[in-house]
């Protein structure tokens, strides 16, 4: 019996020969040819106005958090069901989480205890698009219309997946991506920032350079750069760079095997659904996935934590996921809940996420089911 792990990554195509290629070139620092290619191809997958690639996607929220001019006592809604990088990223400005629950359904940012969690204080919304689903972006952006408030997608997991036809990255006024090796296109670590409005762009790329306007300085367009706002060092390498331009020519082969890998299971899945064992993910209305993830809901964390040791012990690794942010000791200091979050606390302690990885075979498919399906047709009670 084959051990299955939860992820494992692949080289595809061009990945090594872009590495040789990209020492030859002479550039290994950042802003090379490799990352021109890839913020294009990023902007042509997104319908973004601009894309900036950087080191990870807590460097792009980072980014999103200083354009969003935030400062101390300001606050910005987002979910408590999210990884550290988002909350991290506002803390980090001195500004305020404050932790909505999430739809029952689409475990993405409840629009309704979104807008009712504004407050004079309220800057943004950080929008996380879970399981690559995107959220409910139109009332979120609605929300944000009224209350003069910039959205901000933490679309980390939804690189190639589309709401009513418009991709993410395109949904709100920046977006951020990842290319963490768990992510559908990797480059080990690495991200990106999309922008849709053309007056942050400028400010972003000098945020990205350490808060000079090195940009403007290699564009000819000024004779010397030189400091002029707050910044960081957000850019990534060329390296990084080359091999994650090898993964986006494989783009779409990589969105179709993920996509048929996830339709796999949930056929696998639907008669154990029927009987109220387990939940599937729900596809919203309008939306098109990326196949980022495959997750189970069983009845509660006793359900989840056996189901997990059994699959171990079959040689197949199915973690769980976010430990709810509102009540992690760095949530409780640096943020607040709005009320309480339910939902968050009861998805966090059922949610188990199946092996997704591009090499995953059909066979390999099919022993995960054989497996989960013997445990769950069991006796648990």
């Amino acid at each position: 019996m084959a051990k299955i792990p939860f992820n494992r990554p692949s080289i595809l195509g061009r990945e090594l020969v872009n590495l040789q290629e990209a020492v030859d070139l002479g550039q290994l620092s950042g802003d090379g040819a490799f990352t021109r290619a890839c913020n294009q191809r990023i902007v042509e997958m997104t319908g973004a106005k601009a894309a900036l690639l950087t080191h990870s996607c807590t460097a792009a929220l980072e980014m999103a958090a200083l354009l969003c001019d935030l400062a101390p006592g300001d606050e910005v809604i987002m979910p408590s069901f999210t990884f550290v990088s988002t909350a991290n990223a506002v803390a980090l400005r001195g500004a305020v989480p404050v932790f909505v629950d999430i739809d029952p359904a689409t475990l993405n940012l409840d629009p309704v205890a979104t807008a009712r969690a504004v407050t004079a204080r309220t800057k943004a919304i950080f929008a996380v698009h879970y399981a690559g689903f995107p959220a409910a972006m139109d009332q979120l952006a609605q929300t944000a219309r009224e209350h003069g408030l910039l959205l901000v997608e933490d679309a980390a997991q939804a690189l190639g997946s589309t709401l009513h036809g418009r991709p993410a990255g395109s949904l709100g006024d920046m977006a951020a991506f990842s290319f963490h090796e768990t992510k559908n296109i990797i480059s080990g670590e690495g991200g990106a920032l999309t922008l849709m409005r053309p007056d942050l762009v400028e400010r972003a790329e000098i945020i990205r350079e350490k808060g000079t306007n090195r940009s403007r300085f290699l564009r000819g367009q000024v004779d010397k750069y030189t400091w002029v706002d707050l910044g960081s060092s957000y850019l990534p390498g060329e390296l990084i760079a080359a091999f994650l331009s090898g993964q986006l020519d494989h783009a779409e082969m990589i969105r179709a095997r993920r996509l048929a890998i996830f339709d796999h299971y949930a056929t696998g899945f639907a008669e154990m659904e029927d009987t109220g064992r387990l939940r599937l993910p729900h596809v919203p209305p309008g939306v098109t996935g990326n196949g980022h993830m495959f997750y189970l809901l069983l009845r509660d964390i006793e359900d989840r934590d056996a189901f997990i040791a059994h699959m171990r012990g079959q040689g197949i690794i199915t973690p769980f996921h976010y430990v709810p942010l509102h009540s992690a000791p760095a949530g409780l200091r640096y943020g607040r809940a709005a009320g309480a979050l339910p939902v968050t606390d009861d998805i966090s302690a059922r949610l188990v996420r199946l092996p997704m990885f591009q090499a995953l075979t059909d066979e390999g498919v099919d022993q995960i089911i054989r497996a989960a399906r013997d445990w769950l047709r069991a006796d648990n009670t």
